[in-house]
């Protein structure tokens, strides 16, 4: 039996026991319905000798080939994840296009007598209702962008925000990046596909009739851009703008980038992509005051001579108002608690 599925919160909600996703690791690696296990029916490399066949032989035959490694496989899972499944285990099973892959699959665990379903369209149907979310459409939400200077602590008030029950959207933690060259996060960025995917499920449990929180942030976040119609609501959304001094800010960011300075290589080797903007000779001053240990003037320099100027320009492409303007003098835990307060009296 397929079953259809017409709205992503129907992927999110469906009345399974586990969604399984019998497509190839590095397929289900880029990108996956949320909540999927991963029971390939064929390897990476048994996809591409099915595939080979199919194209240089007969069709035939790569169908026979296939069938005789989804039936190992398939008998692989039974004996090994799916062992312990009692009789009234009901999954959900997709492949790319809902074919013979997943049909197979479900075919076999319905023999056993489990209650198997397959996905109408398999996981192109999931990724169109993405597409559609995140591009064709405009977004349903009303948002209020976080806007300020490198260092005014943007990350750190979104999520005083959450706890005082705002919605927010974390577009940073969700593209496992801090949205500058020196943002990268000890794990890797997903791919661009997993990244819409992810922002695509937290707008569809907020609430349209509330505002949500993001900061503000360029197109592209990392290697990963912003979905379209992510960026156009951004582009025209109300802003919060923190102001705080640069000492402040400095400060600040040699505290929140305390990995980065740890690892003298990396820093190193960061700063070193900034020679065709500043030079030569200034990235090898900036180099010496990283070895020397003196982050928070390294800070300065780079915010004062690199990243404020930019953020600027960026600024004044944006069509919102300025709800307010909110100074943060030494950007403490106190005041970030305040303006976390000021933004959630703003934002009702």
């Amino acid at each position: 039996m397929a079953r259809i599925f017409s709205t992503l919160a129907e992927f999110y909600t469906a009345p399974f026991d586990d969604v399984i996703d019998v497509r190839s690791p590095a397929e289900y690696a880029e990108d996956h319905i949320p909540g999927a296990i991963s029971l390939p029916v064929l390897s990476d490399a048994e996809r591409a000798q099915v595939g080979t066949i199919y194209t240089q032989e007969a069709p035939f035959k790569a169908r026979k080939v296939g069938a005789a490694l989804v039936a190992r496989n398939a008998a692989a899972h039974i004996e090994g994840p799916l062992a312990m499944r009692d009789g009234a285990w009901s999954p959900l099973v997709y492949c790319w296009r809902g074919g013979q892959r997943s049909g197979s699959f479900a075919s076999i665990l319905q023999q056993i007598g489990w209650r198997a379903e397959v996905v109408e369209g398999g996981y192109r149907s999931y990724r169109r209702l993405v597409v559609r979310a995140m591009h064709d459409i405009a977004l349903p939400h009303r948002i209020v962008l976080l806007d300020g200077n490198t260092g005014t602590a943007k990350t750190e008030i979104l999520q005083r925000l959450a706890a005082r029950g705002a919605q927010i959207l974390d577009l940073e933690s969700l593209a496992a990046h801090r949205g500058s060259l020196f943002g990268a996060m000890a794990h890797p960025q997903p791919s661009q596909k997993a990244f819409e995917g992810a922002v695509a499920q937290v707008f569809d449990g907020l609430d349209p009739a509330r505002p949500v929180v993001l900061e503000a942030e360029s197109s592209r976040i990392g290697n990963l851009q912003v979905p379209g119609s992510v960026w156009s609501a951004m582009r025209a959304a109300r802003r919060v703008r923190l102001v705080a001094p640069l000492a402040a800010r400095a400060r600040y960011l040699a505290r929140a980038y305390a990995d980065l300075t740890a690892d003298h290589a990396a820093l190193q080797a960061t700063l070193a992509k900034l020679i065709p903007f500043q030079g030569h000779d200034r990235v090898q001053d900036w180099q010496a005051m990283a070895t020397a240990g003196r982050f928070e003037d390294l800070a300065g320099e780079l915010m004062r001579l690199h990243y404020d100027s930019r953020y600027t320009k960026s600024r004044d492409g944006r069509d919102g108002e300025t709800l307010a303007e909110i100074a943060l003098p030494d950007l403490g835990p106190g005041e970030l608690d305040a303006a976390a307060d000021r933004i959630a009296a703003l934002i009702v």
